[in-house]
């Protein structure tokens, strides 16, 4: 199997996509895990394999994302199903979960994920603050579904939401939310793998706000005072939205960035003397 795998990097390499998602496609094909196909290497390919993996790989140069294609995901340790459509879990959010586990939180934490999508920043927040109670928004069922999969698979307890936003919540630690932050204008230069996920969970119309703005608004009246707002956006809208909250009195807003350097997180508070409004429902597990 080694001259196919040869064979699979080289054309990567040619089609410009990393020369290392060759074992994934090969044990993909050869129906095998990473670990089982390297012990296997020095073998003849199965019957079918050749076939399978050479439809694998153009379909992958073709810019179909290989986390489709493999099914699964990793994000902050934990194996997520992923499925065509909805939005597939970026290493930089793991950046955002980092942060939120970093903040001075109450002992039980009350806190919200926004726009979950495969429920990755809601279970990885759970996985590490068992004592939370998390929930989770989305108004895409078929994402909802897929993070109640992952959820079961997990054996993690996350309250999941059809609404919009922050679903009514009231009286919140934490919101948390990898919002759909990417400009209109970004689709005409857009990536050929983005074409394959939900738009709207991408794109949040002309400056790519569309979507966080509201979110700002109701989270100030979701979070209890002294409660954090922590979003991931754009490095070029970040600081944007940073000033419009700090204009709306919020306190502690800061910008913070990836491990790429870019600025890419949105820190912010409600005051701590801030008057609490009259509690709504606090639905939860």
């Amino acid at each position: 199997m080694v001259k196919l795998l040869r064979e699979l990097e080289r054309r990567l390499k040619e089609g410009g996509l990393p020369e290392r998602e060759a074992l994934d496609l090969l044990a993909l094909a050869s129906r095998r895990s990473r670990k089982e196909l390297l012990l296997h290497l020095p073998e003849p390919p199965p019957p079918g394999t050749a076939e399978r993996a050479r439809a694998l790989l153009e379909k992958r140069l073709a810019g179909y994302p290989l986390q489709y294609l493999l099914k699964e995901v990793e994000f902050f340790g934990l194996p997520l199903r992923v499925a065509e459509g909805v939005l597939i879990p970026r290493p930089e959010t793991e950046g955002l979960v980092e942060l939120a586990l970093g903040l001075p939180l109450p002992p039980r934490p009350r806190i919200l994920d926004v726009g979950t999508g495969t429920g990755a920043i809601a279970l990885a927040l759970k996985a590490h603050l068992p004592e939370a109670q998390v929930w989770a928004t989305d108004t895409d069922p078929e994402a909802l579904a897929l993070a109640q999969e992952n959820a079961g698979g997990l054996g993690l307890e996350v309250a999941f939401l059809q609404a919009p936003l922050t679903g009514g919540l009231r009286g919140l630690d934490l919101i948390v939310s990898n919002p759909p932050y990417l400009p209109e204008a970004y689709r005409a230069q857009a990536p050929r793998e983005l074409a394959w996920e939900n738009p709207q969970a991408l794109y949040a119309g002309r400056e790519g706000l569309d979507v966080a703005r509201p979110l700002a608004q109701e989270a100030r009246r979701a979070l209890k005072p002294g409660g954090f707002l922590l979003l991931e956006l754009a490095p070029e809208n970040v600081h944007l939205l940073a000033e419009e909250l700090k204009g709306q009195g919020w306190a502690e807003v800061a910008v913070l960035r990836d491990l790429s350097g870019r600025d890419r997180y949105l820190r912010a508070r409600r005051p701590p003397q801030e008057l609490e409004e009259e509690e709504g429902p606090l639905r939860g597990p």
